[in-house]
This record gives C-alpha cells, structure tokens and sequence, in this order.
C-alpha cells in the first residue's frame, strides 16, 4: 500500500472520529441552547401572567366592588384576567399556553388534567420547590412546560373559597356552591402552568448543527487537500525520484545524473547520503576493475 494511500485512511478515520464527536457536543450545546430560549420564552409569559393578575388584584377588583354586590363579575379575578389576556394571546400563537390549574377549582375551566395533577402532587410533597419544569407531547409536537405552585398567602381572598355560606352570593349563583371551597391558607391548590413550543427552536437548532457541521467538514477537506500536496510535494516525489534514481545505479548505470535537493532538511540529507554511497561504489567497482 503506498505511503499516500495510507496516510489518508488514517487522516479519513481521524476526520470521521472528528467530526462524530464535534456532531455530539455541537448539538448538545445547540439544543441545550434552544431549550433555555424555550424556557425564557415560558418565563416572560408567565411574568406576563403574574403582572396582569397583580393589576386586577390591585386596580380592577376595587372598581368593582359595587357592582359585585349585585352581579358576580369573573373580571375581578386575577387568575381570570390573566388567563383571558394569554387566551388572546393564543389567537396568535396558538402552540402557546396557559392555564391555573387547580385540583378544587371555582370555574370548571381551570379544573386540571391528569398530567396538571401529577405536577401539582409534586409541588405538595415538596414545600421548598418554587417552579418545575418538564416537557410533553401535544398534537402539535414536543412542548416545554413551567409550573409554579398556587398558593393562597392572603386571608382575605378566603371569604370566597372557605364555605359556601361565607361566600357572596353572586358567586354562588354563578357557578353553585359544589366547586372552589375548602381552600387553605398557604396550601398548594394548584399551579400556573405556561406551556411553550419546543418544535421551532429544536429545529432550528437541527440547521445549525447542518451549517456547523458542514463548515467543519470543509474545514477538514481544506486541511486534508493541503496535507496531501504537501506530503506528495515534499516528501513522496522527491523519495520516488530518488528510488527511481536508485533503481538505475543499482542496475549499473553508475553515470545517472546526480539527485540534486535545494531543501536543508532529512530529504536533502537522505540525497547526500545516496550520493556518498554512489561514489563509494563506483569507486569500488573501479577497483575491482583494475
């Protein structure tokens, strides 16, 4: 097997092993960093959420008040608020969403689902844990999904969710006295649940990856290529000059011309060594002649 051959089965295989292990950590890095662009996009809007229910608690419930004494009004309720912002949201995005997910909850809508409990149960068995994230198949692909853990801290936002007797009566009339009462202060009822699509940004990692992946395999062809004239320029033609020229003396031709090497380095010295076994040869062949 000649020298060229085999120097690039062992530049191939380098390169192979190269660009397996560049695929494995670059899209790594890609795709851990398309999940944290995923999270932060679940985060902004569950600030979103957190800000549009502080407003209601704050500065719409007040203004209410009034007519809550006759009609019960679902707009005085932050979770409802938030909930009916993020709703008008979803017309846009619709792989985008939110919900409070309660396990006793006032308007059915907010009841939760059997994975919605499961992440609930979580939060009650852990008091220390402040958000939970995790990740589901929807019809629309893979989703990522934050959850932080509903807790009641005001003891007045109990006069609505303690007994059907101490509730006002609007609300009974609007949604019956079965649903939304035996709540606790400072226990877990539920969990804010945002859930962001993971489809885009994993694909858009996957093209990345092909950019990067391809950029490196030019890279490597670029070096191979330039390897390759170096060695065949700088080694392999002057060693197969030299062979050739070895041949001719070795079949007598003792008057073939000189091997001559402008270069200082191990081929020049290999030349000059030829070139002194030359001359002591056909030295000695003179002496056997004589």
């Amino acid at each position: 097997m000649k020298l060229l051959v085999k120097f690039n089965l062992i530049f191939l295989l380098v390169f192979l092993l190269g660009l397996a292990g560049s695929t494995l950590i670059a899209r790594d890095l890609l795709q851990r960093s398309a999940m944290e662009d995923v999270a932060d996009r679940a985060r902004l809007l569950m600030e979103k959420a957190t800000v549009v229910s502080a407003y209601t608690a704050n500065q719409i419930r007040p203004l209410l008040e009034t007519q809550m004494k006759y009609s019960f009004l679902p707009q005085s309720v932050p979770s409802y608020s938030a909930a009916e912002v993020l709703t008008a949201l979803q017309k846009s995005y619709p792989e985008y969403s939110f919900k409070s997910a309660m396990l006793n909850p006032t308007n059915p809508r907010d009841r939760a689902v059997a994975w919605e409990e499961d992440v609930i149960t979580q939060f009650r068995a852990s008091s220390e844990m402040k958000e939970f994230i995790g990740q589901r198949v929807t019809p629309t692909g893979m989703s990522l999904y934050i959850a932080r853990p509903i807790r009641i801290s005001n003891p007045a936002c109990l006069s609505c969710h303690s007994t059907p007797d101490e509730a006002p009566k609007t609300l009974i009339e609007r949604y019956g006295p079965s649903n939304g009462f035996g709540w606790k202060l400072n226990e877990v009822l539920g969990a804010q649940v945002v859930s962001v699509p993971m489809t885009l940004p994993l694909k858009r990692a996957d093209q990345a990856l092909g950019v990067v992946m391809a950029v490196l395999a030019g890279v490597f062809l670029l070096i191979g290529a330039s390897l390759n004239f170096m060695l065949w320029k700088l080694v392999i033609q002057p060693v197969s000059q030299l062979s050739l020229l070895a041949d001719r003396v070795s079949l007598g031709e003792l008057d073939a011309p000189d091997f001559v090497v402008k270069s200082k380095d191990e081929i020049s010295t290999l030349a000059e060594s030829f070139g002194r076994m030359r001359k002591s040869l056909a030295h000695a062949m003179k002496m056997l002649e004589s």
